[in-house]
């Protein structure tokens, strides 16, 4: 007999009955029955009941077991008693009689439970991470996220990619996010980067020759924490095809996409072929590049209803250049909406930056409000029919300068949808948002940017670059979103030196940045570089999504908390002098207080 054991804790059926056998894993459970005891026997595959008569094992000592202690017991399989059966349990036909019992290893009194997925002080669960992990809630995710990976690798394997490494100490970037950075020994005063992402390396390959290519990519930005995004690192899957245009990336993606969801969840996916939508009208109807399309509100622009009327409040906004209202149409809820739900909205808004949140209710041939007073009734009539709004419905408005209210919008829209039951729970609606803007404003400098991507290839090549205002012109860039989570930003590649170096040039970035910054990938495209796009959409939030998770943490082995600090090993922490000085750093002195 193993050492060990001869079958896992979700081995054992009914056909083992009057078989010897031997489990190890960890106590679930104790339970003392009149001097019988009881005890859930948990491994990583399950969960087997083994039972005991202390009295007719004098020799063994249960006063040791312990919740989480490590144990190995051998004994006969019996069928469990008539109407004790747990249905519940794949083991739940039989229990596992006790002759021997040996505790492997003792637990200490457990800073947390594990034998329940009730919430726990977050703090508590990432600085006993182990333990957290141990919690059939969470030991799921992990290993869901285990077999997405798996999948994808047989999936892109199976329709000719192959996967490669890119190198994790690189060299530092200007791709938006703040680099982490890593100081050399042997260079003294110079650094490297951990990547944001393998882009140039990925775009290297093409330029060698290879046609498609994938890898499952960590990536290290200097980013806060968000519900959807871990601070330090995080996975993707990185993706880059050559001789493709933006449909062939989109095909691909898509195939792989529908097959992965398909396979780990049974939620439908609704509007296929994923439907694509314009940034800018994006923004324009959700306020958001990364719309919610289970819910159905959106917003149409009515501020040309309210320019010259005697609702003051508005008709002055709307008169302003830079002042919009916009309206929000709910249907069928006028009936059975209190006022108390009007109010709690109003709060909210303005928990958000509004000033408000106005409203009309169209009920009984009527339309009710402060504003509709204001109102004649062409303007009614057009609002009614520019909004599709009718008997029973709701308008909800709100009014400012376009940036806070398209700002305003994007948290309105979903918490309306919210907390009236409107979002789709049981569905997945994919979308692509495509037609990125090349270049936008800096706020702070009035410097022209880009916006996304500075690899993109624009749209109108270099004749754009050359003739139009670049804050007109458009880039082959895109972002597929599900649920209103944003899975990946991707492009078709900018591989041509000449409108690189122009691209730069709008962007403020001379030909000798280029060059030191981006000098390995610029020097490829002389020699020869395919059209070529990609896409790289991020594994942790794909298996948030699959598990149904709202926060990204659960679905992580060992994620860091909110600060960016790892509780479990300590990370962020000092270091001792003698390194310091082998880095060639001095740490500045702290400031008085």
């Amino acid at each position: 007999m193993h050492r060990f054991r001869t079958h896992t804790c979700n081995d054992l059926r009914k056909e083992h009955i009057g078989q010897q056998a031997r489990l190890s894993g960890w106590v679930h459970t104790i339970r003392d029955h009149g001097g019988v005891m009881f005890v859930d026997l948990r491994d990583h595959y399950g969960i087997t009941q083994v039972v005991a008569n202390p009295g007719d094992l004098p020799e063994l000592d249960f006063g040791v077991l312990s919740n989480e202690s490590v144990i190995s017991v051998t004994g006969q399989v019996v069928a469990r008693t008539e109407g004790t059966e747990n249905a519940k349990l794949p083991t739940g036909e039989i229990e596992l009689k006790i002759a021997e019992l040996e505790v492997l290893s003792q637990a200490d009194t457990l800073p947390m439970l594990v034998n329940t997925d009730e919430p726990c002080n977050e703090r508590v669960r990432l600085t006993y991470r182990f333990l957290d992990l141990r919690r059939r809630h969470m030991h799921d995710n992990i290993i869901l996220r285990s077999r997405v990976i798996s999948h994808l690798r047989a999936k892109l394997s199976g329709i000719g990619f192959h996967e490669f490494q890119t190198p994790i100490l690189t060299a530092s970037s200007p791709e938006g996010a703040r680099d982490y950075l890593v100081p050399s020994r042997v260079h003294p005063g110079k650094f490297y980067a951990l990547p944001q992402a393998p882009q140039q390396f990925k775009q290297l390959l093409m330029v060698s020759g290879f046609d498609r290519y994938f890898q499952i990519a960590p990536c290290f930005r200097d980013e806060d924490a968000r519900a959807d995004r871990s601070p330090g690192e995080f996975y993707q899957l990185d993706l880059e095809m050559s001789f493709v245009e933006q449909e062939d990336i989109f095909a691909t993606v898509e195939e792989v996409l529908i097959d992965l969801f398909r396979t780990f969840s049974e939620k439908a996916i609704v509007g296929l072929p994923f439907p694509r939508i314009a940034y800018a009208d994006a923004v324009r109807r959700f306020g958001t590049d990364k719309p919610d399309l289970r819910n159905p509100l959106e917003m149409v622009d009515v501020s040309d209803i309210f320019a010259g009327s005697d609702f003051k409040a508005f008709a002055g906004i709307a008169g302003k250049a830079d002042g919009t209202v916009r309206a929000i149409a709910a249907k069928g809820i006028a009936e059975a909406t209190p006022r108390k739900f009007y109010d709690q909205m109003i709060e909210f808004a303005q928990s958000v930056g509004a000033k408000g949140l106005g409203y009309i209710v169209f009920e009984g041939g009527e339309a009710r409000s402060p504003i509709a007073n204001y109102l004649d009734a062409a303007r009614i009539a057009e609002l009614k029919s520019r909004c599709g709004a009718g008997d029973g419905d709701v308008l909800f408005f709100i009014a400012d300068k376009v940036k806070a209210a398209t700002q305003i919008a994007s948290e309105v829209i979903p918490e309306l949808g919210r907390r009236l039951g409107l979002i789709r729970e049981d569905e997945f609606r994919f979308c692509w948002i495509v037609d990125f803007p090349m270049f936008e404003t800096d706020e702070e400098t009035g410097a022209t940017v880009f916006s996304h991507n500075p690899f993109s290839m624009p749209q109108g090549g270099m004749e754009a670059l050359e003739t139009k205002n670049p804050l007109d012109i458009l880039a082959y860039q895109y972002d597929i979103v599900c649920n209103g989570i944003e899975l990946s930003s991707g492009a078709i590649r900018n591989h041509r030196p000449d409108v690189m170096y122009k691209a730069f040039a709008i962007a403020g970035y001379g030909p000798e940045v280029v060059d030191a910054k981006f000098g390995g990938m610029i020097r490829a495209f002389r020699f020869g570089a395919p059209p070529h796009g990609g896409i790289a959409p991020g594994i942790d939030r794909i298996v948030m999504l699959l598990a149904g998770e709202a926060n990204i943490r659960e679905v992580i082995a060992f994620p860091m908390n909110q600060r960016a600090e790892d509780l479990l090993m300590g990370a962020p922490s000092e270091v001792t002098e003698k390194q310091l000085r082998e880095l060639h750093i001095r740490l500045a002195k702290k400031p008085r207080e």
